[in-house]
This record gives structure tokens, C-alpha cells and sequence, in this order.
């Protein structure tokens, strides 16, 4: 239950991060939410993250294939990146996602001033990277309880005195079929499957040559190709997100019941607004209750967690 609730937390507040739905006008030409943390992060990469707090960082730099319409009753999972919902084999062993062509990661240094497009290759080494022993992720037991075919066998290879994971060795559960086509396959029956794949905060999608490059310094170089982008960071203190230049064309739609006045209310006041709808995002990590209640009383903060 603790990690179901984490999951919807974090994408929930993605969307609110994206949405504007709180947020303090500093400039006329510029929206900025101010919120404060009272725990520090650990870090931004999502295959080594267990907490709440940089879990909610993360899901508003990485993304999912898929993601959620809150404002739905039940709550439905949508397309993210992924261009249409999986195909699914009868027995909800075999899953195949095409991914939307287009989409770029943020510009950073390890991709040698190109713009980088994002392919199915990034998924398949996203998660392969929670299998690797090396990786240490919090995240890795709740994947493996998914019986991708062949990912078993890899980690035990890797676990090996001496061995490393073998990042180029293809294997059944999990495939690149083309450059923007992804398969995975299951050894038993997972109808649920799908909500592994809308969970940014944890499976957010990364470039092997940003891994690569940073090396055991990952943890503080964000590379992502959600809607926001790491601008400042003084570790414990305050981090400073910005609008990523080349996020998408994404625009607000959900489905509230006809019935559910405040849902409808949310809806209309957003509806068709391009996301994200801010355009920078101060996290301050404030560990006292008093101090932090204070900020939010004087309008320093707009948000605070809990």
C-alpha cells in the first residue's frame, strides 16, 4: 500500500507541478511556484530513489511511458510518451508500446551539443538499469516481481565475482523492436503491468551516454525529457527547476464525471492550457514546523508538504 500511495502521490503532484494550479506570480512575465520540503532530497535519479520527497522532483523531469487522468472516476491510464495505449496479448503476458516520435531530452553536455530523441533503445536501458546489482535500486523488487524473461538470468550473470551487468545482451522480457517500438514480455500472467509503466518518479527514461558520462555522480545531473529541468541546486537547501526548452506540445485534457461539480470545475479552468503552465519551481527544504508554517503565513512559500 505504502508504494501504491507513493506512485499516485508523486504523479499527482507532477501534474499539479505542471498544471499551475498553485503557483506565485514574482514578475508579470513569469510564474514561479515556491514550495517547501521538510525533508531533504537524496538525489534525481529515479533508478536509485525510495523517497517521497526526490520522487516528486523526479516525476516532473523524467518521464513515463504512460501517465494518469486524476480527475477520472476510476482514475484511468493514459498515453505519455507512448503513441496509444500497449497491445496486449490474450493472456496479458506480452505488452507492445510504440513510443510518439519527436520527443527530445533536455540539452546537456553528454550528448555533444546534438539534440537528442528519445527511442525505445532509452527504455529498454532505463530498466535494465534497475536490474543491475551495481545500480543498488530500492525499485528492484517490485520489477522483478513482474517476471520479465531473461532479466533473471542477466543480474545473475553480473552477480558473478568480477562480472559485469551486461547491458548490450538482448533479452525476450524486454525489447527494442525497432527504434520506437518496445516489447515486453512476462514468464506469467500480469494484467496490471501497465501501472509499472506510468510511474516517472522511479521508471522515469534516461540516456546511456548522460549514465555514462556521470558515472556515480548521476545522482546530481538530471537529464530528463519531462517539462521541467534542474537550474540551481544547493544540496538540503534549495533546488530551482525551469521550463525545459525542449519539452513537447502538451496540452491539459481529462475526463471528470458529468456529476462531479468541483472535478468539472478543475477541468474547465484548465482545459487545452499547454503544459507546463509555470515556469520555475523553488524547492526549499525547511525541517522545522514552526519556520516553515511561518514562511507560508509571510508568502515566502505557496505550497507546503503536509
Amino acid at each position: 500500500m505504502k508504494i501504491k500511495f507513493l506512485r499516485v502521490f508523486c504523479c499527482l503532484l507532477a501534474v499539479l507541478l505542471s498544471s499551475g494550479g498553485l503557483l506565485a506570480q514574482n514578475r508579470p512575465s513569469e510564474k514561479v511556484l515556491r514550495y517547501a520540503f521538510p525533508i531533504a532530497e537524496t538525489g534525481f535519479d529515479p533508478a536509485q530513489l525510495s523517497d517521497l520527497y526526490s520522487r516528486i522532483v523526479t516525476a516532473n523531469v523524467f518521464d513515463a511511458l504512460y501517465c494518469y487522468d486524476y480527475l477520472a472516476r476510476p482514475i484511468k491510464v493514459l498515453p505519455n510518451v507512448a503513441d496509444g495505449m500497449p497491445v496486449v496479448s490474450d493472456d496479458f503476458r506480452t505488452y507492445t508500446v510504440k513510443i510518439k516520435p519527436g520527443i527530445y531530452f533536455a540539452d546537456d553536455p553528454a550528448f555533444g551539443g546534438k539534440k537528442r530523441e528519445l527511442v525505445a533503445q532509452d527504455f529498454v536501458y532505463s530498466y535494465k538499469r534497475i536490474f543491475d546489482p551495481k545500480t543498488k535500486s530500492p525499485t528492484y523488487s517490485d520489477l522483478d516481481e513482474a517476471r520479465l524473461l531473461g532479466m533473471d538470468e542477466l543480474r545473475r550473470e553480473a552477480e558473478k565475482p568480477g562480472a559485469a551487468f551486461n547491458y548490450d545482451k538482448e533479452v525476450e522480457g524486454i525489447r527494442a523492436l525497432d527504434r520506437y517500438t518496445i516489447q515486453f514480455k512476462l514468464q506469467e500472467t500480469r494484467p496490471r503491468f501497465i501501472h509499472f509503466l506510468a510511474d516517472p518518479s522511479i521508471l522515469g527514461v534516461l540516456a546511456r551516454e548522460v549514465v555514462e558520462k556521470y558515472g556515480d555522480k548521476i545522482m546530481e545531473h538530471p537529464v530528463g525529457t519531462g517539462p521541467f529541468k534542474l537550474d540551481q541546486w544547493t544540496r538540503s537547501s534549495k533546488m530551482t527547476f525551469v521550463r525545459n526548452p525542449n519539452y513537447r506540445e502538451v496540452y491539459y485534457e481529462a475526463e471528470p464525471p458529468a456529476d462531479d461539480a468541483k472535478s468539472q470545475a478543475l477541468y474547465k479552468q484548465m482545459k487545452g492550457r499547454r503544459l507546463p503552465m509555470i515556469d520555475r519551481v523553488e524547492i526549499s527544504i525547511i525541517e522545522e514546523n514552526q519556520p516553515r508554517w511561518l514562511s507560508f503565513l509571510s508568502a515566502d512559500q505557496d505550497l507546503l508538504e503536509r
